[in-house]
């Protein structure tokens, strides 16, 4: 997955000064405001593992496997994109389509195996990682998870990035120095899973609102 190529790279210890390299898009004047997730509900991304079971016609019964693309393959409905949804979302869309063919249909879904929910903690702290994200946690509450920060790191500047599409992640910087001295916990970020918290050694410049993911990778690959 991207973040997890990500991830391998900015725990080499990159500087914030070569991420300012990177190729972004409608540069603003304001740091951009990440907006804080308001839905808690699990929903499903590629990998999880679903059991459909029909009640009055089991022979349609299956477990599958959510493809990269968000997509299933069920027997009576064909191609279905459930990725993103959650299971109830997903209960329903089955029942909407399977009603096509089948008389009042009556679904139990069931999910097997999921993808465990993280984030990335990576820059200036005391035990960079990826971490599993088992409850609502705040940037401030994950810096703290890989150890708090490193003398030299900027504790005023941190970056997060969040992937909104399969392109772009959008930006935001933080300053967790004024949080955490005056307690204003009410401008903290509540994470969402996926989200990656950089802590840099230097001030940036500038930020800009959206980077492409792309663009990011090269960036942080020296390899390339």
């Amino acid at each position: 997955m991207i973040y997890q190529k990500i991830f391998l790279c900015v725990c080499l210890g990159l500087s914030a000064n070569t991420f300012l390299q990177a190729q972004t898009i409608e540069p603003t004047e304001k740091p951009p405001q990440l907006k804080t997730p308001v839905d808690s509900r699990y929903r499903l991304v590629p990998g999880d593992v679903l059991e459909i079971v029909y009640r009055y016609t089991p022979e349609f019964n299956q477990t599958v496997t959510i493809h990269p693309d968000g997509f299933v393959v069920l027997e009576i409905v064909g191609d279905l994109k459930l990725g993103g949804l959650t299971l109830e979302e997903s209960r329903k869309t089955m029942i909407e389509k399977a009603g096509v063919r089948l008389k009042d249909p009556e679904i139990t879904l069931l999910l097997k195996e999921f993808q465990k929910p993280y984030f990335i903690v990576s820059g200036e702290v005391a035990q960079p990682g990826k971490f599993e994200m088992r409850e609502d946690i705040t940037a401030l509450q994950a810096v703290l998870m890989a150890g708090g920060f490193k003398d030299s790191a900027k504790s005023s500047q941190i970056v997060i990035f969040r992937k909104i599409n399969a392109e772009f992640a959008e930006v935001k910087l933080l300053n967790l120095k004024k949080i955490k001295q005056t307690s204003d916990l009410e401008n903290d970020l509540t994470l969402e899973a996926g989200d990656i918290i950089f802590v840099p050694r230097n001030n940036f410049s500038k930020v800009e609102k959206f980077v492409k993911l792309a663009s990011l990778l090269n960036i942080l690959n020296p390899l390339r």
